[in-house]
């Protein structure tokens, strides 16, 4: 989830704004996002924010934080349509100021001179950014790689990389998500001939999953199922979304429209191929709803087959095995990268980074984008590359690139932000912490009932969740958390009993202790106190 922020002269320019997605560890949770506070504090010098291109952790986040910042937007054609659709979701769409600049394009926002420069990466219209200022020339790659054929939009401009190294390059802020991968990543024209090729050997009904901002793919894929005498139906609605702003920008012109999900249904199995949402195992995409069989209108039978052609991202690989699992125990063949050339990064591997390297020539290299390991990595190959110096920031840091030595000044406060239902919470604070301990060891409430003089009036009554069954053995255990509850309320000082505090704490603390000695679990405890 990237939010880069570029500082010259008091003025602050923000690069990219997206979302990651929760995991096991944030029950409730699905999108997370970066915690703009220290900007949001001086929006007032925040001149704009840029886009180098349209995936979700590069501007998922626009929709959801965009009304802390207040700022206007800068990015491509395709990047702006797939925005806006995303703030019409939200009842945005008129009031977010976006600026469309065609690739290749320069504009200026306060001190900094831009350029988009065109890069090849797995979604339409990436963008390098040249960042111009009297102190220097920082070029952000964003994400990118080196394909000679993408088939989707042009190949990268080497001309005006070669050129903005001959001008002089300060730092290279750039991806390192690959850096640990020999070679090179692979073109997508390599993909669409294996894809051409395995839609032809599978007599039923076929499904391919790949990443919904993936144009590319979907072209191949239409190309190879038109190959083997196929029609081509989209089934999810991130799909129809990409589509849309892919042919709105002249995209896709040469591919027949998809056909719908329903319409699928009526054509025989040999003659039809569905790209589904779902290779990341998302449990609400349209390929774990097949998979589990509760999709509307989609079924998949013994004897079909379902291609991922996609990559695990890192965390998903249990979500996309119970996906893989419920499909080959229905009888349904799964292929995935492993057994065919049916994916291709979007990411350079170490061969294309040294290549950018000897393009650009900085003379500081910034590595962001990945893990530490993957940045760590990316350093070794810029100093591999006589690149003078490096630097591996951590999140909050504040580097100083020019002038004087590039060094960490300072650090700013970060945080995340995830969407709790219908509200913007922030992760860091007791309520994710209590609803995490609520799902390991569940929940009991005890509400007690004293007199005047701090004498219980009647049983406390306490109620579990998560802990006990209905059983009789369970039934038993209830009673000694009352009895533990009582005693610890009779124990009290009679002073004591007076303070709802303290009395409340004592409950707490014998219902814990409790269910410790019986279940080893400590529920998050909530105490009711009336008093009469």
């Amino acid at each position: 989830m990237n939010l880069n922020l570029y500082g010259h002269r008091g003025k602050w320019l923000m690069v990219d704004l997206g979302i990651s997605f929760a995991d096991d560890t944030m029950p409730g949770l699905d999108v997370i996002m970066p915690d703009p506070a220290f900007i949001r504090e001086q929006r007032e010098n925040l001149v704009g924010l840029v886009l180098t291109h349209a995936h979700e952790d590069h501007l998922g986040a626009v929709q959801y934080l965009w009304p802390q910042l207040q700022c206007p937007v800068y990015c491509t054609p395709f990047t702006a349509s797939v925005l806006r659709a995303k703030l019409y979701e939200r009842q945005l769409a008129n009031r977010v100021p976006i600026h469309e600049i065609p690739l290749g394009g320069t504009f200026e926002l306060g001190p900094f001179q831009l350029e988009f420069v065109t890069l090849t990466h797995s979604i339409p219209e990436p963008n390098a950014l040249a960042i111009r200022t009297p102190a220097g020339l920082v070029l952000h790659t964003g994400d990118w790689k080196l394909d000679p054929a993408p088939l989707i939009g042009p190949v990268t401009d080497e001309a005006r990389l070669r050129a903005l190294g001959d001008e002089g390059v300060l730092a290279l802020v750039g991806d390192s998500t690959n850096a640990m991968v020999p070679g090179r990543s692979g073109s997508e024209a390599q993909v669409r001939a294996t894809l051409t090729d395995l839609l032809g050997r599978y007599p039923n009904r076929i499904a391919v999953t790949c990443f919904a901002t993936n144009v590319a793919r979907l072209e191949s894929i239409a190309v190879a199922a038109a190959a083997n005498g196929r029609n081509v139906a989209l089934v999810g609605r991130s799909l129809w979304r990409i589509n849309e702003a892919a042919r709105s920008n002249g995209y896709l012109k040469d591919v027949p429209p998809f056909l719908s999900e329903h319409d699928a249904a009526y054509l025989p199995k040999d003659k039809l191929v569905m790209i589904c949402t779902g290779s990341q195992g998302e449990p609400r995409s349209a390929l774990a709803r097949i998979a589990g069989g509760d999709h509307p209108q989609v079924t998949l039978d013994p004897g079909d087959t379902v291609i991922f052609s996609s990559r695990e991202i890192p965390g998903n690989e249990r979500a996309i095995g119970r996906v893989q699992n419920l499909l080959v125990n229905k009888g349904i063949e799964v292929v995935t990268a492993d057994d065919a050339f049916v994916h291709v990064s979007g990411h350079p591997a170490q061969d294309e980074l040294v290549q950018m390297y000897q393009w650009v020539r900085p003379k500081v290299a910034v590595p962001v984008h990945g893990e530490q390991r993957h940045q760590l990595a990316h350093a070794r190959i810029a100093q591999g590359c006589q690149v003078p110096h490096g630097l591996v920031p951590g999140d909050g840091d504040v580097v100083r690139l020019a002038p004087g030595p590039v060094e960490v000044v300072t650090q700013v406060r970060t945080g995340r932000l995830a969407i709790d239902g219908k509200r913007l919470v922030p992760l860091d604070t007791g309520l994710m912490r209590a609803r995490t301990r609520m799902v390991h060891n569940g929940a009991a409430v005890a509400t007690l009932v004293l007199n005047a003089k701090g004498e219980l009036v009647t049983a406390p009554q306490v109620a579990v969740m998560g802990l006990l069954d209905s059983g009789e053995t369970d039934h038993e255990v209830l009673l000694d958390v009352v009895d533990a509850v009582r005693e610890a309320i009779a124990g009290l000082p009679k002073p004591a009993r007076q303070d709802d505090a303290l009395v409340k704490e004592a409950a707490r603390v014998a219902v814990r202790r409790t269910f410790n000695a019986s279940h080893g679990k400590k529920p998050v405890t909530d105490v009711h106190l009336v008093r009469i």
